[in-house]
């Protein structure tokens, strides 16, 4: 192992941790192009709204688990050793999946699949937070983001392609090339650097500092930008031992519930604006706007090229511009989005009783040529709201604002809550379409405007500071983020002063060694 080359790319480094993303991707598109197939819908016996709701939410059940077991094996071997753990589990529960027999065993590996989903979806995140420098973790942590939706991107081409198989293959050769992404990173994870901040909290300061140099130094061990990090990352391990405390009760401290709150919340109201789920069954919205047969997997393609396309504003543009902002403009237009969506089926549609031919779950369908095409135009946008703002801030934002010492476990329990809004959406989705019908947009608009109330209130800024600045922003008695004022990154100031030091050869081995 010692002999093996080492990544030393930041980049290239977030890039395979994000891999995670690219498998959720795949999950997604893998079950939103295949369930309109007729080999899909015969060999499973045209499963019902409540059935297809169960199929399709089985990934997120499983995705529960583990991503609150992510933050036990992350304390315990770390953040790129539980990417390694994520990879066997959905590597055995694509094997299952690609050999499915009927519905059963369809769920199981479903939730095998998930499991490793949410590690890897917990874990991968805060490792590039790790390792990431304040003026370029925001766009690195939104490459998770940019991931999935190549992934969905990635396997909607090739399901759609598999549909024209007259044999079962139309679905089990999309889900066995889902193993590809997992075999990638497994072969990759032995080169990849461990988290510095992890390694340090270990006392494991030699293999910590080692990190920070060779990903941001050329591996120069004394460079002021390692020597700066390296004392402050010091210091916050200091001050947090003394706390006494890493068990899940101090995620719950009064200290601590603003922040992990606000972690919770970013993932909540990512999922509860509706994305996922019209993801998921993007097949039965175009249905709704009458679009049928391949004229609806078509336009289904449009919208995931529009996800990929509209993400690409946020790597370049996300370290620049505030989160609050990002977060409230995207959740204002969004809200707006859906709520005209449900107006025009309101106005334009009529009730489908018994469903279409081949959907039962889609009960209410628009015949209006020009309301059909503003629906989809809708659906559209709110994408290109989505992509540039709630999908990448939403994996970005939740661990940069945690502590060191519960950071694997807030994160894991905030990605829990991710899953358990996916669960919940791809389960009652279908069922709302069939029985809630255009109302189904009203409640997501109405989630939509409460998220840009509840950030404008509670959210503070984090842009361009550093992790152990941002907990120096929750530690403020005043709760109210609007009236805080943001103030720029001292890293710049600890780099010139290290500069200093070491001309003044004040700076030396001793300084990291492991703390008395």
């Amino acid at each position: 192992m010692g002999n093996l080359p080492k990544l030393n790319n930041v980049y290239i480094v977030s890039g395979l941790a994000t891999i995670g993303g690219l498998v959720q991707g795949f999950d997604v598109s893998s079950m939103s192009a295949i369930i309109g197939t007729d080999q899909y819908k015969e060999y499973f016996h045209k499963p019902n709204s409540v059935a297809q709701g169960g199929i399709t939410a089985s990934m997120a059940g499983g995705s529960l688990l583990g991503s609150l077991i992510s933050s036990w094996t992350s304390d315990r071997y770390g953040r790129r050793d539980s990417l390694f753990i994520a990879c066997i589990f959905w590597l055995f529960g694509s094997i299952l999946m690609c050999a499915v027999q009927d519905v059963a065993m369809l769920i199981v590996s479903r939730i095998i699949n998930g499991f490793a989903v949410g590690i890897l979806t917990s874990q991968g995140p805060i490792l590039i937070a790790e390792i990431s420098l304040p003026h370029q973790r925001g766009r690195l942590l939104s490459l998770q983001q940019w991931m999935i939706t190549w992934g969905i991107l990635i396997m909607y081409f090739i399901s759609y392609g598999s549909s024209f198989m007259s044999t079962n293959a139309a679905f089990r050769l999309p889900w066995g090339l889902q193993m590809i992404p997992a075999l990638v990173l497994l072969a990759f994870l032995p080169l990849m650097p461990r988290s510095p901040r992890w390694l340090a909290t270990q006392d494991r300061w030699e293999e910590a500092v080692e990190v920070l140099a060779r990903l941001h130094a050329k591996g120069d061990t004394l460079a002021p930008i390692v020597i700066a990090q390296t004392a402050e990352i010091r210091d916050k391990i200091e001050l947090e031992r003394q706390y006494q405390s890493t068990s899940w009760m101090e995620v719950f401290n009064s200290r601590n519930i603003i922040r992990v709150h606000c972690g919770i919340f970013t993932h909540i109201w990512s999922q509860l604006s509706g994305t996922n789920a019209m993801m998921y069954y993007i097949v039965y919205i175009f249905q709704i706007a009458g679009l049928t047969g391949n004229n609806a997997l078509l336009s289904a393609t449009i919208q995931y090229i529009i996800n990929v396309v509209m993400t690409l504003p946020a790597l370049i543009f996300i370290d620049r511009l505030p989160r609050r902002r990002l977060f409230i403009a995207g959740a204002l237009g969004m809200a707006v989005l859906q709520f005209t969506q449900g107006g025009l089926m309101a106005s334009y549609g009529k009730s489908v009783p018994g469903g279409l031919k081949g959907s039962p779950t889609v009960t209410w369908q628009v015949t209006n040529g020009k309301a059909s095409k503003a629906i989809i135009a809708c659906s559209y946008m709110f994408i290109a709201v989505y992509a540039p703002t709630w999908g990448p801030l939403g994996w970005a934002y939740p661990p940069e604002i945690i502590p060191l010492y519960i950071r694997s476990k807030s994160v894991s329990l905030a990605t829990f809550f991710n899953w358990a809004c996916n669960f919940a959406l791809t389960f009652f989705t279908p069922p709302g379409f069939q029985h809630v019908q255009w109302k189904v947009y009203c409640i997501f608009g109405t989630f939509c405007t409460v998220a840009a109330i509840h950030v404008f209130l509670l959210f503070p800024e984090t842009c361009g500071k550093t992790l152990e600045e941002i907990d120096e922003v929750f530690n403020d008695q005043n709760i109210w983020a609007f009236k805080a004022k943001h103030e720029p990154s001292r890293l710049i100031i600890d780099v010139e002063l290290a500069k200093e030091d070491l001309r003044a050869s004040k700076v030396g081995v001793i300084q990291f060694e492991q703390p008395k």
